[in-house]
């Protein structure tokens, strides 16, 4: 019996003495993350791409989701379609490139050609196989067991059984709205996909973010400098508040002094930059009202969907996944999300922020990287040194942006799936 199979909890918790902790197992046992790859990715619904990133027929990408190759498809029709990227002849992969455009799919092993939709159109040698061949459900690429939709952002599940997708993300609907409703027109993915690896466990990301506590030590370096940069800040402080979504979904919702290019001007911006956002402003409230302009213009959002989709609305908006490889490892994919409508300047600004603090070679992608890769260092004395302390904020009634409470709702929840008995 291996130590996982000894183990029926990760946590140590208890709520009258406001104690919430992890155990380091979970952060180097090969067993828990084989564990979380068969009960969290396997059952889970995990996002797959952004609508906008299929602008019209033929534009594919392809992506490792939950350890499969995916194919993520615009057919002749306008419909979205998502394939397992394997020939159902002998396994290779239909599409082997990472995005474009295409009229059909060919399998370079023996020439099978599918269509848009994974219909198989035609092979060598047809006269060879069955008349109805063609008509056959398994000569077709297959489809994923399932593939749900909400406001452009694209979900599939391996399970066939899983709740809907709008019932999985429950309250989260709401903060996807607040994030949409920046444009008129929609989201859309600006540029390509950024991918970066990290020698740390992938729920040490997770955690980081939706950390508010780490903001002011880990990224002091840019915190200093834009106090430094003159105009670089508004006369706002940093407030705000998290909450626990359900189902291991988290937010973090807080005003902060960096500008944002929905509404929030800073000096720096100009007087250029003050009646475009004045102008963007006044649309938010024509369409909304007050309460909720101010709540898009003027509030951040950290929002953590599980088990690993991150959507940072801050002073710009990214769009981020993360899978593990292994125990001290994960690899991932991050990606610029932007109103399909707005101005040159709006757009300079956004793609501007979006790469200063977090583009890899940003402010604070750099900063988390040797930050998580230094808890997974500490890991190696978990034989003696065994547990995390999650208890920041337990008990308070309306927990703070830099407490834990969006930490231990993640753990709750991953907890229940990787010990929950098999059915």
């Amino acid at each position: 019996m291996n130590a996982f199979q000894r183990m029926n909890t990760a946590l140590m918790v208890d709520e009258s003495r406001k104690i919430f902790k992890v155990s380091r197992q979970a952060f180097v046992d090969p067993d828990i993350l084989e564990a979380e790859r068969t009960r969290i990715f396997d059952k889970c619904w995990l996002y797959l791409g952004h609508s906008s990133e299929l602008a019209k027929p033929g534009d594919f990408v392809t992506r490792q989701v939950g350890g499969r190759n995916i194919l993520f498809a615009r057919d002749s029709k306008g419909n979205l379609k998502a394939m397992l990227n394997t020939c159902p002849h002998r396994g290779a992969q239909v599409c082997r490139e990472k995005h474009g455009s295409a009229k059909s799919f060919q399998c370079f092993y023996h020439g099978w050609v599918f269509g848009l939709d994974g219909r198989l159109r035609s092979q060598p040698g047809e006269t060879s196989y069955a008349e109805d061949f063609k008509e056959r459900s398994p000569s077709n690429m297959q489809q994923v067991p399932r593939f749900e939709s909400y406001r452009d952002f694209n979900f599939i599940c391996f399970d066939k059984g899983v709740e809907s997708l709008a019932d999985y993300l429950g309250p989260v609907r709401e903060y996807l709205e607040v994030i949409c409703d920046q444009a008129e027109t929609g989201m859309t993915i600006v540029g390509g996909t950024q991918e970066y690896s990290m020698r740390a466990n992938w729920k040490l990301l997770t955690e980081n973010s939706i950390d508010g506590y780490h903001a002011l030590t880990t990224h002091a370096t840019y915190l200093d400098y834009l106090k430094s940069a003159t105009g670089a800040l508004a006369q706002v402080a940093f407030e705000g508040s998290a909450r626990d979504l359900g189902k291991g979904h988290a937010v973090l919702e807080y005003k902060a002094p960096w500008g944002r290019p929905v509404a929030q001007w800073i000096p720096s911006w100009g007087e250029e930059g003050k009646r475009e956002l004045s102008r963007l402003y006044d649309g938010l409230l024509t369409r909304f009202g007050k309460e909720r302009a101010d709540r898009i213009a003027t509030f951040n959002r950290n929002l953590f969907i599980f088990p690993n989709l991150v959507i940072n609305d801050i002073m710009a908006v990214t769009v981020r996944t993360y899978y593990p490889a292994a125990p001290d490892f994960m690899n991932i994919s991050a990606w610029a999300l932007a109103p399909r409508e707005e101005t040159e300047w709006a757009r300079k600004y956004r793609l501007f922020n979006f790469l200063e603090f977090l583009g890899p070679g940003g402010f604070a992608t750099p900063d988390d990287v040797e930050a998580l890769e230094q808890c997974q260092r500490g890991f190696r004395n978990s034989a003696e040194a065994q547990w995390n302390d999650i208890s920041k904020g337990m008990g308070k009634e309306n927990p703070s942006y830099d407490d834990e409470l969006q930490m231990r709702a993640f753990w709750s929840n991953w907890n229940e799936h990787v010990f929950r008995v098999p059915a």
